[in-house]
Protein backbone atom coordinates (compact mmCIF):
# COMPACT_ATOMS: atom_id res chain seq x y z
CA UNK A 1 0.00 0.00 0.00
CA UNK A 2 1.31 3.43 -0.87
CA UNK A 3 1.03 6.07 1.83
CA UNK A 4 1.55 9.72 1.08
CA UNK A 5 3.29 11.66 3.81
CA UNK A 6 3.08 15.43 3.75
CA UNK A 7 6.42 16.57 5.16
CA UNK A 8 5.56 20.24 5.27
CA UNK A 9 3.90 22.04 8.10
CA UNK A 10 1.41 24.53 6.82
CA UNK A 11 1.31 27.56 9.06
CA UNK A 12 -2.37 28.33 8.68
CA UNK A 13 -5.23 26.27 7.34
CA UNK A 14 -8.89 27.00 7.37
CA UNK A 15 -10.38 24.51 9.82
CA UNK A 16 -13.69 22.87 9.07
CA UNK A 17 -16.67 23.77 11.19
CA UNK A 18 -17.23 22.36 14.67
CA UNK A 19 -16.21 18.73 15.07
CA UNK A 20 -18.94 16.11 15.16
CA UNK A 21 -17.92 14.13 18.26
CA UNK A 22 -19.69 11.90 20.73
CA UNK A 23 -17.73 11.11 23.90
CA UNK A 24 -18.24 8.47 26.55
CA UNK A 25 -19.32 10.06 29.83
CA UNK A 26 -16.76 9.73 32.62
CA UNK A 27 -17.33 6.66 34.73
CA UNK A 28 -15.65 3.92 36.72
CA UNK A 29 -15.86 1.24 34.00
CA UNK A 30 -13.72 1.97 30.94
CA UNK A 31 -14.70 0.56 27.58
CA UNK A 32 -12.61 -0.13 24.48
CA UNK A 33 -13.64 3.18 22.88
CA UNK A 34 -13.88 6.65 24.34
CA UNK A 35 -16.39 7.87 21.78
CA UNK A 36 -16.72 8.55 18.07
CA UNK A 37 -15.69 11.20 15.57
CA UNK A 38 -17.48 11.85 12.27
CA UNK A 39 -15.15 14.04 10.17
CA UNK A 40 -16.51 15.94 7.17
CA UNK A 41 -13.63 14.88 4.90
CA UNK A 42 -10.58 12.64 4.73
CA UNK A 43 -8.22 15.61 5.07
CA UNK A 44 -6.49 15.30 8.46
CA UNK A 45 -4.89 18.73 8.14
CA UNK A 46 -8.34 20.27 7.87
CA UNK A 47 -10.24 18.05 10.32
CA UNK A 48 -7.84 17.69 13.28
CA UNK A 49 -7.90 21.36 14.39
CA UNK A 50 -11.67 21.25 14.97
CA UNK A 51 -11.36 17.94 16.83
CA UNK A 52 -8.55 19.15 19.09
CA UNK A 53 -10.48 22.35 19.85
CA UNK A 54 -13.16 20.17 21.42
CA UNK A 55 -10.86 17.65 23.08
CA UNK A 56 -8.11 19.93 24.42
CA UNK A 57 -10.65 21.61 26.70
CA UNK A 58 -11.96 18.29 28.01
CA UNK A 59 -8.92 15.99 28.05
CA UNK A 60 -5.93 18.31 28.08
CA UNK A 61 -3.62 19.26 25.24
CA UNK A 62 -3.63 16.58 22.50
CA UNK A 63 -0.02 16.15 21.35
CA UNK A 64 -0.05 13.05 19.13
CA UNK A 65 -2.52 11.24 16.90
CA UNK A 66 -2.19 7.89 15.14
CA UNK A 67 -4.30 6.52 12.29
CA UNK A 68 -4.36 3.58 9.94
CA UNK A 69 -3.48 4.83 6.43
CA UNK A 70 -6.27 2.78 4.82
CA UNK A 71 -8.79 5.63 4.97
CA UNK A 72 -6.53 8.71 4.87
CA UNK A 73 -5.07 9.58 1.44
CA UNK A 74 -2.52 12.06 2.87
CA UNK A 75 -1.05 11.81 6.33
CA UNK A 76 0.75 14.98 7.43
CA UNK A 77 3.57 14.61 9.95
CA UNK A 78 2.44 17.68 11.88
CA UNK A 79 -0.81 19.59 12.00
CA UNK A 80 -1.00 23.10 13.45
CA UNK A 81 -3.96 23.44 15.79
CA UNK A 82 -5.05 26.18 18.16
CA UNK A 83 -2.04 27.06 20.29
CA UNK A 84 0.22 24.10 19.42
CA UNK A 85 1.14 21.42 16.91
CA UNK A 86 -0.14 17.82 16.84
CA UNK A 87 2.25 15.14 15.60
CA UNK A 88 0.59 12.52 13.40
CA UNK A 89 1.73 8.93 12.98
CA UNK A 90 0.33 5.93 11.20
CA UNK A 91 0.36 2.18 11.72
CA UNK A 92 -1.07 -0.39 9.31
CA UNK A 93 -1.64 -2.70 12.30
CA UNK A 94 -4.01 -0.20 13.92
CA UNK A 95 -7.75 -0.73 13.55
CA UNK A 96 -8.62 1.15 10.32
CA UNK A 97 -11.72 2.67 11.92
CA UNK A 98 -9.95 4.02 15.00
CA UNK A 99 -8.11 7.22 15.84
CA UNK A 100 -5.75 7.15 18.83
CA UNK A 101 -5.15 10.45 20.62
CA UNK A 102 -2.36 11.02 23.13
CA UNK A 103 -1.82 13.74 25.70
CA UNK A 104 1.29 14.18 27.82
CA UNK A 105 -0.80 15.16 30.82
CA UNK A 106 -3.88 12.96 30.60
CA UNK A 107 -3.16 9.73 28.71
CA UNK A 108 -4.70 8.02 25.70
CA UNK A 109 -8.12 7.95 24.07
CA UNK A 110 -9.47 5.80 21.26
CA UNK A 111 -12.20 7.14 19.01
CA UNK A 112 -14.24 5.35 16.37
CA UNK A 113 -13.79 7.21 13.07
CA UNK A 114 -17.04 7.22 11.12
CA UNK A 115 -16.39 7.63 7.38
CA UNK A 116 -17.37 11.11 6.11
CA UNK A 117 -19.69 9.66 3.46
CA UNK A 118 -21.81 7.84 6.09
CA UNK A 119 -25.45 8.89 6.20
CA UNK A 120 -26.74 10.88 9.17
CA UNK A 121 -28.90 8.06 10.59
CA UNK A 122 -26.08 5.51 10.46
CA UNK A 123 -23.61 8.03 11.92
CA UNK A 124 -26.00 8.77 14.79
CA UNK A 125 -26.31 5.05 15.57
CA UNK A 126 -22.54 4.60 15.47
CA UNK A 127 -21.84 7.69 17.59
CA UNK A 128 -24.32 6.50 20.18
CA UNK A 129 -22.92 2.94 20.23
CA UNK A 130 -19.32 4.13 20.58
CA UNK A 131 -20.18 6.34 23.57
CA UNK A 132 -21.65 3.59 25.77
CA UNK A 133 -19.66 3.41 29.03
CA UNK A 134 -17.92 0.08 29.57
CA UNK A 135 -18.77 -1.24 26.09
CA UNK A 136 -16.38 -3.91 24.81
CA UNK A 137 -17.01 -3.52 21.06
CA UNK A 138 -14.04 -2.52 18.95
CA UNK A 139 -14.24 0.08 16.20
CA UNK A 140 -14.17 -2.59 13.50
CA UNK A 141 -16.97 -4.51 15.31
CA UNK A 142 -19.20 -1.44 15.37
CA UNK A 143 -18.58 -0.71 11.69
CA UNK A 144 -19.26 -4.35 10.75
CA UNK A 145 -22.49 -4.26 12.76
CA UNK A 146 -23.57 -1.10 10.95
CA UNK A 147 -22.73 -2.69 7.58
CA UNK A 148 -24.91 -5.67 8.52
CA UNK A 149 -27.74 -3.35 9.60
CA UNK A 150 -27.45 -1.35 6.36
CA UNK A 151 -27.42 -4.52 4.22
CA UNK A 152 -30.50 -5.87 6.03
CA UNK A 153 -32.37 -2.58 5.54
CA UNK A 154 -31.44 -2.47 1.85
CA UNK A 155 -32.69 -6.04 1.40
CA UNK A 156 -35.93 -5.22 3.20
CA UNK A 157 -36.38 -2.06 1.11
CA UNK A 158 -35.82 -4.04 -2.12
CA UNK A 159 -38.38 -6.64 -1.01
CA UNK A 160 -40.90 -3.94 -0.10
CA UNK A 161 -40.31 -2.23 -3.43
CA UNK A 162 -40.77 -5.54 -5.24
CA UNK A 163 -44.06 -6.13 -3.39
CA UNK A 164 -45.38 -2.62 -4.12
CA UNK A 165 -44.35 -2.82 -7.76
CA UNK A 166 -46.47 -5.93 -8.25
CA UNK A 167 -44.03 -8.54 -6.91
CA UNK A 168 -45.32 -11.72 -5.27
CA UNK A 169 -49.04 -10.91 -5.28
CA UNK A 170 -48.95 -9.86 -8.93
CA UNK A 171 -46.86 -12.85 -9.94
CA UNK A 172 -49.36 -15.21 -8.28
CA UNK A 173 -52.32 -13.46 -9.93
CA UNK A 174 -50.70 -13.45 -13.35
CA UNK A 175 -49.82 -17.14 -13.42
CA UNK A 176 -52.49 -19.53 -14.61
CA UNK A 177 -54.11 -21.69 -11.99
CA UNK A 178 -53.08 -25.23 -12.92
CA UNK A 179 -56.26 -26.75 -11.48
CA UNK A 180 -58.78 -24.60 -13.38
CA UNK A 181 -57.72 -25.64 -16.92
CA UNK A 182 -57.83 -29.31 -15.96
CA UNK A 183 -61.26 -28.93 -14.39
CA UNK A 184 -62.63 -27.14 -17.43
CA UNK A 185 -61.04 -29.73 -19.72
CA UNK A 186 -62.60 -32.62 -17.80
CA UNK A 187 -66.07 -31.06 -17.68
CA UNK A 188 -65.86 -30.30 -21.42
CA UNK A 189 -65.25 -33.95 -22.24
CA UNK A 190 -68.11 -35.25 -20.17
Amino acid sequence: MAVTMDRTTIIERVPSSVARVSLTPPGPVPGLLDGAWWPRSRDLSRELPALTDVLDARWGRITRVTVNPAHWPVIPRKVPVTGHTVHVGWFVEQDPHKLILLSYTSGRWDLLVIPPETGAAAAARLMSAAAVPGDLHTAVDLMAGEDTTRDAKETLNREEEWETDGGAASAAAGSPNPIRPLTSLISARM
